[in-house]
């Protein structure tokens, strides 16, 4: 396993780390702010700023998904773009929108499926571009 891990490309892996973080950051302030907003039942509030583990929590849950997409990639050699797209959609609808879904369904968040929609989608989106450039070779 070390030896996997000690070969991936770690430029497409962090590469495509700042451009799925970076996305995160324009998602869910810019495109999406006020429907997301909406889903947390926050819409009446004023936005605070955010505190370190609301930046640094989600850089290192998408850290993890993009070295296990890497991983997963190298086992199965993935290197051509449709079979990258093809497994970025199973990943990211199988595993990321999945887990999203189970996570927004409970009593804390006041609109489930707007959350599950809004957060999937980013995920969705985000996990094809960074399977894209993890093939790429830099």
């Amino acid at each position: 396993m070390l030896q996997i891990l000690f070969n991936l490309n770690w430029i497409a892996i962090g590469l495509a780390f700042l451009v799925y973080f970076f996305l995160g950051y324009v998602w869910f302030t810019v495109l999406f702010a006020k429907p997301y907003r909406i889903s947390l039942g926050k819409e009446n509030e004023t936005t605070e700023p955010l505190t370190p583990i609301f930046i640094i929590g989600p850089g290192i849950c998408t850290l993890f998904n993009l070295v296990t997409t890497a991983v997963l990639f190298s086992a199965l050699q993935i290197n051509q773009m449709a079979d990258a797209l093809q497994w970025g959609s199973f990943i990211g609808i199988g595993y990321l929108a999945a887990n999203t879904f189970n996570i927004a369904i409970n009593p804390n968040i006041p609109k489930p499926i707007l959350y599950g929609i809004i957060s999937s989608a980013y995920h969705l989106v985000g996990i094809n571009i960074a399977s894209f450039l993890l093939i790429q070779n830099f």
